[in-house]
């Protein structure tokens, strides 16, 4: 037993004795372990090569993409940057997109989103310029894929819905993308002051780009005109989804029916409420008229009885 009990202390296992700090490893999901010792790199599987370092001034096709609520596929920075500025209040600060961030945190931020992070802080205005800024700095613009001509000849809703059919697939995710953000901000106009031609106005310059400034003038008052009918269009189908998927419009023509009815009802107590009132008034005037009756009655009867008595007196007396 003696031997059991030493054999059961020697295999306690004790606290660590030599501790080394070898180094501090973070972990990014966009650039994997960060800090990671060159003779751990091995164990470890190491991120696909991107082919881009930024996430400004680059092609779509060399950035992570994903899927935002709509269906819409958009690279992760704009989804990032869109939902911090929806958590914090961006919808509903006045001239959002309009009034732009510090020059110094903007550079700050891009270089950590060049890094995968996205700090924490970052003024709303900041967000909104760098959303544009994205836009603006693509090598090509959303909508240069476009014939210009026919852009310029378009006058209607129609007619704009009917050219940005053209587009490719990645710039119509983008579009698609950027004028529904535009509508959720217009959305609360009351407060941010930003109405459907505002942000048209501020969003037209950087959709597309063009060599000559004097052509890229009209052609960005014209893209205005297309955002804006866009963003007009994106509102009404909210609006009419909304009002399909609320059934308050269904029930007012069923509480009327029902109040209808209880009107009808009630009209309906109400005649036999006075029939029965007519009644009980009748019932009371031939009680009161029954005692009268009886009364006169009897006084005939006694009559009767009287003259009878009289003719019987006469039969006996003769």
């Amino acid at each position: 037993m003696a031997d059991q009990a030493n054999s059961q202390q020697d295999m306690d296992i004790g606290p660590p004795t030599n501790i080394c700090h070898v180094a501090h490893v973070t972990y990014d999901r966009f650039d994997g372990f960060l800090g990671l010792p060159s003779e751990f790199e091995p164990d470890v599987p190491k991120k696909a090569p991107s082919a881009s370092a930024t996430v400004f001034g680059v092609s779509t096709e060399s950035m992570q993409l994903s899927y935002d609520s709509r269906g819409n596929c958009v690279p992760v920075i704009l989804s990032l940057l869109q939902s911090r500025l929806y958590d914090q209040g961006g919808l509903k600060v006045e001239g959002i997109f309009r009034i732009t961030g510090d020059n110094s945190e903007e550079e700050f931020v891009r270089e950590q989103l060049n890094q995968g992070v996205v700090p924490e802080g970052i003024n709303v205005h900041c967000l909104a310029g760098l959303i544009k800024a994205w836009f603006r700095e693509l090598p090509r613009g959303i909508l240069d894929s476009l014939p210009s001509e026919q852009v310029m000849q378009c006058e209607t809703e129609e007619e704009f819905v009917k050219v940005v059919r053209f587009l490719p697939q990645a710039e119509a995710s983008l579009l698609n993308w950027a004028v529904n953000l535009m509508a959720d901000i217009v959305e609360f106009e009351d407060v941010n002051k930003m109405t459907t031609r505002n942000l048209a106005l501020v969003f037209a310059p950087n959709m597309s780009k063009m060599a000559d400034p004097l052509t890229a003038l009209m052609y960005s008052v014209q893209v205005m005109h297309l955002l804006k009918n866009l963003i007009d269009k994106t509102l009404r189908e909210r609006k009419v989804a909304s009002s399909q998927m609320d059934p308050c419009g269904d029930s007012e023509g069923e509480v009327g029916d029902v109040e209808e009815y209880n009107q009808e009802e009630e009209e309906d107590d109400k005649g036999v409420d006075d029939v029965n009132k007519e009644e009980e008034i009748m019932v009371k005037v031939e009680d009161e008229v029954k005692p009268s009756n009886d009364l006169n009655f009897d006084k005939e009867k006694k009559q009767e009885t009287g003259n009878m008595k009289t003719d019987v007196g006469k039969f006996t007396s003769f």
